[in-house]
């Protein structure tokens, strides 16, 4: 059986209400956790349909439900054991709506580098 919930607010144990534009805006419209080292692979995710290993520490995530454009936020993170603290950025790659590379690199050299563990959420509208 399939069916629908439609609501303008939300009210929470304590009787508040919460507008659904809240809940709807504010949840991630893309996450991975993913291993970035070897042949790459998606631990878990929501909205990701494939994955590119683009060379050292360089990946592209495909969305399988695109952003309704290219200005949507990214935040991710990476660990490597034993290379220190490492930062994600995007390549200077050109966002677009279906696709989001990154690139990971060590903060003391600014090298690339492939990581044991990536995590990247994506916060924005769906197309």
């Amino acid at each position: 059986m399939a069916g629908k919930i439609i609501a303008d607010t939300l009210e929470t144990g304590a009787g508040a209400d919460i507008a659904t534009s809240y809940v709807v805006n504010g949840s991630a419209k893309m996450w991975i956790n993913m291993n970035g080292t070897g042949t790459i692979a998606s631990r878990d995710s929501l909205n990701v349909s494939g994955l590119t290993d683009n060379g050292t520490g360089n990946y592209t995530y495909a969305l399988s439900s695109s952003m309704s454009d290219a200005n949507y936020a990214n935040t991710a993170m990476g660990n490597e054991g034993d290379a220190g603290d490492v930062m994600i950025d995007d390549n200077n790659a050109v966002p677009t709506s279906s696709a989001i590379r990154v690139q990971a690199r060590s903060y003391a050299g600014g090298t690339t580098a492939d990581l044991d563990y990536i995590y990247h959420t994506s916060h924005g509208n769906l197309a």
